[in-house]
């Protein structure tokens, strides 16, 4: 899948056949990263694109030493169901 990660405008998004998604995010102190919002259009629904979006968020907040916020509600939801997996980056 490819995504693209916007720094300037603090997004990873996807676009694929006309249809788009993003997962938002805020860096509200230094070495913190809030993820605050994720939107899948539906056309991109029920193929798995927000938990890749998701993933490829948390690894960046990883590779760059950032302490993960999860304002937004799925992204919550994800690193619940995968605490074991991103216990160590959580704020």
């Amino acid at each position: 899948m490819d995504i693209t990660h916007h720094a300037a405008d603090q997004e990873f998004t996807v676009l694929r056949d006309g249809y788009t998604a993003e997962l938002a995010y805020a860096r509200p102190a230094d070495g913190v990263i809030d993820f605050t919002h994720t939107f899948v259009d539906e056309g991109l629904r029920g193929q798995g694109v927000a938990d890749e979006l998701a993933r490829t968020g948390l690894a960046f907040a990883r590779e760059n030493q950032l302490k993960v916020k999860t304002s937004c509600t799925f992204m919550h939801g994800f690193v619940k169901r995968h605490h074991d997996e991103y216990a160590d980056i959580l704020a």
